[in-house]
């Protein structure tokens, strides 16, 4: 694609997008479009989604030959910034694909920073079952165990102020990777709080997904000393300590899941929290 764009055109390009698709780009959108590229700044953290069927549009209006800057900005599929963006993408040539393989691609969550447990294939598997308002935006690490250490305190205070879903990735020490998907962000309550768009899912190594299954609403409870995700049947979906470093899974009526982690009580290795930017 190599079309590239100044900061300043970025602005433009952004209201030019507002008043192309404002089912797409505004706020309390209600239609949820698929988009299949974005334009990226090759050094910041900072990208705009974008339609396959825009593409030359956008670079036919934008283009500047006089640009000093145009290094800075380039346009691509999300797919190709999910494989450069993810530690663990693969380094082999891409070999032509069919197009609902390549559909299935662009739906990809497209991480802004580095994993550490997600490669292509969790990635892959988990956004099937994402509600579509997520699907084709940028996922910011706010939480990382390996970069803020181990506190539940920390995790909370990270996700303060954010208003959008949250994907929690665990690999326990027999490096089994499992987590929740939840409609809320983290954070300290009373009551318990989320929507049927959370649920649980585990790799072990084949992807399982429990989504809910109707029979309570106990989605999410946060206290300062654990976090509680699903319940109502004597044991949590999933449940963490205050140090993120014990932890427990087992069935539970909200979700109807098997355990997710080797054993039904288990030792985190790592954790990372996920939150989709837009």
């Amino acid at each position: 694609m190599g079309v590239a764009y100044s900061v300043g055109e970025v602005d433009h390009l952004y209201t030019f997008f507002v008043q192309w698709s404002p089912e797409m780009y505004t706020k309390d959108n209600k239609k949820h479009r698929q988009p299949h590229y974005i334009v990226r700044e090759k050094h910041q953290n900072r990208y705009l989604v974008v339609e396959k069927d825009k593409v030359a549009v956008i670079n036919k209006l934008l283009i500047n030959p006089d640009n000093r800057t145009a290094n800075n900005w380039e346009i691509i599929t999300v797919k190709d910034s999910t494989r450069r963006q993810s530690v663990c993408s693969s380094e082999e040539s891409e070999a032509e694909e069919p197009e609902d393989q390549e559909y299935v691609d662009d739906l990809l969550p497209v991480l802004s920073d580095h994993s550490q447990l997600l490669d292509d294939r969790h990635l892959e598997s988990i956004a099937t079952h994402m509600p579509a308002r997520t699907q084709g935006y940028p996922w910011q690490l706010v939480y990382s165990t390996a970069i803020h250490g181990t506190s539940l305190k920390t995790l909370y205070r990270n996700m303060a102020g954010l208003d959008s879903p949250v994907l929690l990735v665990i690999k326990d020490m027999h490096n089994k990777v499992f987590g929740a998907f939840s409609s809320d962000p983290f954070r300290v309550s009373n009551y318990c709080y989320g929507t049927g768009e959370t649920f649980l899912y585990s790799f072990g190594p084949d992807f399982k997904a429990y989504k809910w299954s109707g029979e309570n609403s106990y989605f999410v409870r946060g206290h300062l000393e654990s976090l509680q995700i699903g319940g109502g049947g004597g044991g949590f979906g999933l449940w963490l300590d205050a140090d993120l470093y014990h932890g427990s899974s087992y069935s539970c009526p909200t979700f109807h899941n098997q355990p997710l982690s080797t054993q039904q009580d288990f030792i985190l290795q790592d954790l990372e929290v996920w939150t989709t930017q837009k």
